[in-house]
């Protein structure tokens, strides 16, 4: 026996609703794991879809592949991986031509990649582009 007192049923029950919330917590502030892991971005080229999806001064979210796509007033394109820089999660948004992190905020011109609003300090990696053949075909090779 080691001389202290047993916890009560009420200081067990306690700790036992507690230890779920404390869970929760932390899971909300993970990474999200899964498809939101930066290698989810295309390590190949991928076709994305039709040149015509974007627009000039424009951008696209592909979610699926995690990327998104903009065209400058010129015509030409640029990629950036659409995973956020902060925690690695999946952006799933774009308003305009700005991504929103659903995990914590983040935000991102989609044109140039680089924060708009913290808490990521880091830009959007981006990614080689080009339009194939009435496609726009993005990843390393592309």
């Amino acid at each position: 026996m080691s001389g202290r007192p047993a916890p009560s049923r009420r200081t067990l029950l306690r700790g036992a609703a507690v230890t779920p919330v404390a869970g929760l917590g932390l899971a909300a502030c993970s990474s999200g794991g899964g498809d939101a892991s930066p290698s989810a971005t295309p390590t190949a080229p991928v076709t994305l879809g039709a040149d015509s999806e974007v627009a000039k001064g424009a951008a696209k979210l592909y979610e699926d592949q995690n990327v998104v796509v903009s065209r400058a007033e010129d015509g030409t394109l640029k990629a950036f991986s659409s995973i956020c820089t902060h925690a690695q999660c999946a952006i799933n948004t774009l308003r305009g031509t700005t991504l929103v992190c659903p995990c914590h905020g983040s935000e991102f011109d989609a044109t140039t990649g680089k924060v708009v609003r913290s808490p990521a300090t880091e830009p959007l990696h981006p990614l080689q582009v080009e339009s194939k053949n009435g496609k726009i075909v993005a990843g390393p090779g592309a």
